[in-house]
């Protein structure tokens, strides 16, 4: 087996050739010099400094030099990779003084400048609505009672006297919540929750109930699959329909103004007996239906405008709410918040009141 070869002249391998070493520390300073952003010395850097850069390559030759050439082609590049690395952080520091006076040029803030103020939401006009009828009802004496959406199907129907083949209890009337058989239904309205009151509460009763409501209508101009609305209950002695249209014809002077007053239409209801249609006189034409010479578009000619459902509470109903019907009655009735917003500020389209664009919200303000 033969000896090192200690003749052998570093000098003859490329990468460790003087003039290579001095041509990659002149590219690698020039290209430092050039660069006028940290992105570009970082560029520089891996291109100079890289496993890959000459100057890394020929820091690996060494390894293979025989011990007598290793000090004097170590001492070379390690010079060399010396310069570079100076003059990158030399560089590295004049790139980072000029970033940040440009940043305290560019980033200044006037703290003089009047702040401009951030434009008001608004209150969407259902929540107004809502909040307008409550008070209207709490200043009769009333109080409000509220209860879940998701609902039991006994509550939703069948203590409404609200039979198993009633068209309302039909899929393409009702949500009802898998799995099939479950007895839950999102509420078709908030009977439901009047129920409840007269479950847990001995009359007398005057309670009303507004919230949300779902049926499977498809959204358009005058329909949305969830609305809102209330129904108002009461449950107490010796109570008529004449209690009835007196709660409706004051109910309807503080919302839609002094002199309107309601007719009631015979109608049907399950859980109401005897039932009617509520109608209000057209605020807009004063019930004349005539407006301008022309036909008032908001009542459609006819002087008056349907507003919801009423009547005396269903004994059935009374009885399966455990309410004793020899000593007491009582009347409901019901009325959509959307209709209501829609006839007394004419809103010609439901997707306005939903779709949640604020413009829409601040015709309104914050009191409706």
């Amino acid at each position: 087996m033969s000896g090192p070869n200690t003749q052998y002249d570093p000098v003859e391998v490329a990468a460790l050739d003087p003039e290579a070493i001095e041509q990659a520390v002149t590219d690698a300073l020039a290209a430092i010099a050039a660069a006028t952003t940290l992105e570009d010395l970082k560029t520089v850097r891996l291109a100079h400094q890289g496993e890959k850069s000459p100057l890394a390559l020929a820091n690996r030759e060494i390894g293979a030099l025989p011990p007598s050439a290793k000090a004097e082609a170590g001492k070379r590049v390690g010079q060399a990779r010396g310069r570079v690395g100076q003059a990158l952080k030399e560089r590295q520091a004049a790139l980072e003084t000029e970033r940040d006076e440009r940043i305290l040029v560019e980033e200044a803030v006037d703290v003089t400048v009047r702040v401009p103020r951030r434009p008001l939401g608004a209150r969407h006009p259902i929540s107004l609505v809502s909040e307008r009828v409550e008070d209207i009802f709490v200043s009769m004496g009333w109080e409000i009672a509220e209860g879940p959406e998701l609902e039991a199907e006994w509550l939703n129907f069948d203590a409404l006297n609200i039979g198993a083949d009633h068209p309302a209890r039909q899929e393409q009337d009702t949500f009802f919540v898998e799995p099939a058989g479950s007895g839950l239904v999102l509420r078709t309205h908030t009977s439901p929750v009047q129920v409840r009151t007269m479950l847990e509460h001995e009359p007398p009763i005057y309670v009303l109930c507004p919230g949300k409501v779902f049926r499977t209508d498809d959204l358009d101009a005058t329909h949305t699959p969830v609305f809102h609305q209330f129904e108002g209950l009461v449950v107490d002695e010796g109570i008529t329909m004449a209690h009835l249209k007196g709660t409706l014809d004051a109910f309807v002077q503080r919302l839609f103004g002094d002199g309107i007053e309601t007719r009631l239409r015979p109608n049907y209801f399950p859980f109401t007996e005897p039932s009617a249609e509520i109608d209000c006189r057209c605020w807009v034409c004063g019930g004349s239906g005539v407006l301008d010479g022309q036909s008032c578009r908001t009542c459609g000619g006819t002087g008056w405008i349907e507003l919801g459902g009423s009547g005396m509470v269903n004994q059935r109903v009374l009885r399966a709410a455990g309410v004793d019907t020899d000593r007491y009655s009582g009347f409901a009735f019901g009325l959509g918040i959307e209709r209501s917003l829609m006839l007394r500020h004419n809103v010609g389209d439901m997707h306005d009141i939903v779709e949640g664009d604020v413009r829409f919200s601040q015709q309104f303000g914050m009191e409706i």
